[in-house]
């Protein structure tokens, strides 16, 4: 069976083909950095419009290089997200079902970062914990079986992906600042500058990082009033990016002990950051698993996968669905339809 995926959610135009049988066998991204870059941030209305733009050229060229006519089912993005943007992949998706006779998947977006790692050849086995980090999310997840989900903590605030962000906005490193903060720390030191790990010594596994990002525009201003800012950048970097990692292995390590889980995924953008591969892989008593890089951020194979695990419970081309708000643990485990 070869499924179609289809990711729309935000700013990047995800297609892919998964086979059942042999795996990925061809996938293509559309990223619309460049677009929002200027306005600081992502433009609802723009990432909806490129996404008109791109996604049927894209699910063209992913079919051909499939060397597929017409997929056996299609999976796409039906939230959390934009509503516009769902839209756009969620109306083509319910259109190519309907031409096609075809089934249909809606996908959480959440579910399909999940289970991208695996995509890969040493793929993880029911049950393991999930460490989901990205610039929308961060969260600890007890994951039982397929759709069995149950969130154990999440950030209180902003997100570690935004935190990277805005960290980077407060040194001038432009959009979207995560990887350029990420690269800039490896020429700091990250011992430069004592800033906080918050929430650490609490009980529970929630995470917060507003007092974290507070703390570094207060060093960033001191060190702009000083003439500073540029010779003290990577150090500043360095130390944020430390202080963030050292956050999240904490928080994540006490609730594996806690679940004894044997088990760990790493999963969304926040994931390709090296030193977090690092040290949570030297410190994890089992075994961790990562996506490749490239599948960390938004992309279509990891709707692919979800949409072919979720075969079972496929139905056939009706109501678009586009939810900008849906909790993880609402999902249920796929039964036959």
């Amino acid at each position: 069976m070869r499924v179609l995926g289809i990711e729309t959610s935000c700013d990047e135009t995800g297609v892919a083909v998964f086979d059942t049988e042999h795996g990925l066998v061809a996938e293509a991204l559309y990223s619309q950095v460049d677009l929002h870059a200027v306005y600081g941030g992502v433009v609802p209305e723009i990432a909806s419009r490129d996404h008109i733009r791109c996604l049927l050229p894209l699910i063209r060229q992913v079919l051909r290089e499939a060397g597929t006519a017409v997929p056996d089912a299609i999976a796409y993005t039906a939230g959390p997200g934009l509503v516009g943007a769902l839209m756009v992949g969620g109306g083509l998706a319910n259109g190519l079902a309907l031409a096609w006779k075809c089934p249909l998947i809606p996908i959480h977006h959440l579910e399909g970062h999940l289970l991208a790692p695996m995509l890969e050849s040493e793929s993880p086995a029911f049950p393991f914990l999930a460490l989901l980090v990205s610039g929308g999310h961060t969260m600890l997840v007890s994951v039982r079986a397929l759709g069995e989900y149950q969130i154990l903590g999440s950030t209180l605030d902003d997100a570690v992906g935004e935190a990277f962000d805005k960290t980077a906005k407060l040194l001038g490193l432009g959009y979207p600042g995560g990887p350029a903060l990420a690269r800039l720390a490896q020429d700091g030191d990250e011992n430069a500058y004592a800033l906080p790990r918050p929430m650490v010594n609490r009980p529970g596994a929630d995470f917060s990082f507003s007092g974290l990002k507070t703390a570094v525009m207060l060093v960033a201003r001191k060190a702009r009033e000083n003439n500073e800012l540029e010779h003290v950048k990577a150090d500043i970097a360095a130390s944020f990016q430390r202080a963030a990692v050292d956050t999240l292995i904490a928080k994540t390590l006490k609730v594996a002990k806690a679940e004894r889980a044997e088990r760990l995924v790493v999963a969304g953008g926040v994931g390709a950051n090296k030193l977090l591969r690092k040290d949570l892989t030297a410190k994890f008593e089992g075994r961790v698993y990562y996506p490749r890089p490239a599948l960390c951020t938004d992309n279509g194979a990891m709707i692919a996968i979800a949409g072919a695990l979720r075969l079972a419970s496929a139905g056939e081309a009706g109501a678009i669905q586009a939810r900008a708000r849906w909790s993880l643990d609402a999902l249920e485990a796929p039964v036959a339809a």
